[in-house]
């Protein structure tokens, strides 16, 4: 009995072992890693540079309305890929990516710009993450998270599997409390669109003074999406409770429906669950190019590999542009993209045989710098690409804080695509650090936020 009792509390310690990783291990943050944990050297023919600090809050100009100026608006495509070269090019592409070519071979296009490696953050936050490092393990067959305390970000900045990678993208940095005004568009085959407005707002445990820490425990941020265009729609409120282990305590999410003005729960809003206003396009799971509990999948980690992915999106999010300026049939306007070589986390996902979702397998690439998914295949039960989705990224450097400009999810069998992120023709950018309120939060507070 004795050494069954030896054995099982030396895999207990080994499980905790394994989870979170030595002091010299983590002592690489900041030396041979970055603060985040990528490559800090560049790749050996110097077409990705190495990591020297991100580029300064000052790194351009930044409007009346806080849109930011693009720092890199002189530069030049270093080449273009097209379809007619695309064969060149795809040992660096997706799967997705290249379909996006035989599916619209005369419009679809890759713009590939010079490589920066724009993102660094707050001293605070790369604290927090070497905290994480060396305090953070997975639980629940890596479907919540333990030890994860005060500054909730990036749990595994040093991870040894695929679910790991995935928590950084769950638990990165979002600017603390976000406040943005977004469109959305789910243009009909010929590009004629009807565009959804969102006014949205995420705040985290941490930044909300007045919370009840024991509430807050197992809660990863509160987030509120109100629709204010159409009219149809206007005055519709969704409120999520994001938990940090969703198998022992699941999202909780509730709708204010302005028709009806009643408040009533959601179950509905998590996993392959239909996006709001999405007209069938996206996933709940489907936002922030991948949001929610990670339960229902196996995650591999391939390795790394280095892709052209897209990055530093000033152009795209120009307060120049209209919306009609952006959507154009089959896809955005590529002539406002602009694509990089970067290191990706390359992680498959493969649903469990005991559990279902419409997308069988997601192939995730995610950014080394800002731990943000960049690129992810879908494909449905039969093993058939289905979905494309693009995050088409920016690092807001007066703030410090990478984000996405507009999220692209593209069906090439059907054709139609939605476009989630954008707000070129709205009266400001993203708000970073506004005061929230715990009772904000709450489903009575609902009512008076969805106003008609």
């Amino acid at each position: 009995m004795r050494k069954i009792f030896a054995v099982m509390a030396l895999s207990l310690l080994a499980a905790h072992v394994m989870a979170a990783v030595s002091p010299e291990e983590a002592a690489k943050l900041g030396t041979s890693l970055t603060p985040v944990g990528a490559e800090k050297a560049g790749n050996a023919d110097g077409s990705i540079p190495a990591w020297t600090g991100g580029i300064p809050k000052n790194a351009g100009a930044v409007d009346s309305k806080g849109f930011l100026a693009d720092p890199f608006a002189n530069e030049k495509p270093l080449f273009v890929i097209t379809a007619a070269t695309v064969d060149k090019y795809k040992a660096k592409l997706s799967d997705g990516q290249v379909a996006m070519f035989k599916r619209y071979p005369e419009t679809y296009k890759i713009p590939v710009y010079p490589t920066h490696r724009t993102v660094n953050l707050p001293p605070d936050i790369y604290e927090s993450i070497k905290r994480s490092a060396l305090n953070v393990h997975a639980i629940n067959n890596g479907n919540g998270l333990e030890n994860f305390t005060g500054n909730r970000y990036y749990a595994f900045p040093i991870p040894k599997n695929g679910v790991e990678v995935l928590w950084n993208h769950i638990t990165r940095y979002h600017g603390g409390n976000l406040k943005r005004i977004i469109t959305q568009a789910t243009p009909q085959t010929n590009g004629s669109y009807t565009p959804i407005r969102f006014e949205e707002e995420v705040a985290v445990p941490q930044a909300i003074p007045d919370i009840d820490p024991a509430k807050a425990a197992n809660v990863l941020s509160f987030f509120k999406q109100s629709v204010t265009a159409p009219a149809r729609l206007a005055g519709n409120v969704l409120l999520v409770h994001e938990t940090l282990d969703q198998v022992k305590e699941p999202r909780l999410a509730w709708i204010y429906n302005a028709g009806q003005r009643r408040v009533r729960r959601a179950p509905q809003v998590s996993y392959d669950g239909p996006g709001t206003a999405s007209d069938g396009l996206r996933t709940t799971d489907n936002f922030d190019m991948f949001s929610g509990a990670p339960d229902r999948y196996d995650w591999k980690l391939v390795g790394k590999k280095e892709m052209y992915i897209p990055y530093n999106s000033y152009k795209l999010d120009s307060p120049t542009l209209k919306y009609d300026d952006i959507i154009k049939a089959g896809h955005i306007n590529q002539d406002l993209t602009r694509y990089e070589l970067h290191r990706v986390w390359e992680v498959v996902g493969t649903v469990k045989p005991s559990e279902r979702h419409i997308y069988a397998k997601r192939h995730m690439y995610i950014d080394e710098d800002s731990w943000q998914v960049a690129l992810v295949d879908h494909y449905d039960g039969r093993g058939q690409l289905w979905r494309v989705a693009e995050g088409h990224a920016q690092f807001y450097y007066d703030h410090q804080v990478p984000a996405y400009t507009v999220e692209t999810l593209y069906d090439i069998i059907a054709g139609r695509y939605i476009a989630l992120g954008m707000k070129n023709e709205e009266k400001s950018s993203f708000v970073f650090g506004f005061a929230a309120k715990a009772a904000d939060y709450t489903p009575a507070a609902l009512r008076s936020t969805g106003v008609r």
